[in-house]
């Protein structure tokens, strides 16, 4: 299992951190170890003081593809949810100065979190999906999918050019501006319009 994630995949969220809005997919991944187990509990990172959340939409894909045009990127996921990407901010920062890969404040294991699987429908997989991340109650970011750069067809044609994907795999698909620090004792609360499909508590 892979999970391949998009950056600056909103225009506001890459000019709050600085940078350049993107004229293709940014793409990284992150190994299966960094998919979050529920049933432990989320404990924040020894090697880190500015732990970010960034709370995405994620794919499910759901059958194996190689080199998949738009035209038929919707029948390779079959399921969506909202997650945390986390990010060892200082990290990032040090290693971008440096010109060097990211996976060290990306990739770290339980660094990707998902919450509860919405099934979509032959109805629901055009509309746009409204999602958001509480703090401690406190909404902290609004996203709709509509305001991608990247829509989910071009997000799956671009990765697919380049690796082959799997079913099981997850897309996380960029997330909007908001993202900021977490500290031990926050809890985090994800939901898909006003449902809550991810409960997390930073320990």
């Amino acid at each position: 299992m892979k999970i391949f994630c998009v950056g600056r995949n909103y225009s506001e969220h890459a000019k709050e951190l600085g940078n350049e809005i993107p004229d293709e997919p940014v793409i990284f991944i992150k190994p299966s170890t960094a998919l979050y187990q529920p049933e432990k509990p989320f404990t924040y990172p020894s090697f880190t003081s500015e732990l970010h959340y960034e709370a995405e939409i994620v794919l499910r894909i759901c059958k194996d593809g190689y080199q998949i045009n738009q035209t038929d990127a919707e029948s390779y996921f079959d399921a969506y949810t909202i997650g945390i990407d986390f990010t060892a901010r200082d990290i990032q920062k040090k290693l971008k100065e440096k010109g060097l890969p990211w996976e060290k404040a990306k990739a770290w294991d339980n660094s990707a979190i998902v919450g509860n699987w919405f099934s979509f429908t032959d109805d629901t997989k055009p509309l746009p999906i409204t999602f958001s991340l509480k703090k401690n109650e406190e909404l902290v970011q609004l996203g709709n999918t509509k305001e991608m750069i990247f829509s989910f067809k071009e997000v799956i044609e671009n990765i697919s050019k380049y690796f082959t994907i799997n079913k099981g795999d997850l897309i996380f698909t960029g997330t909007p501006a908001g993202v900021g620090s977490c500290k031990s004792g926050d809890q985090l609360k994800g939901l898909i319009k006003e449902n809550i499909a991810l409960d997390l508590q930073v320990l």
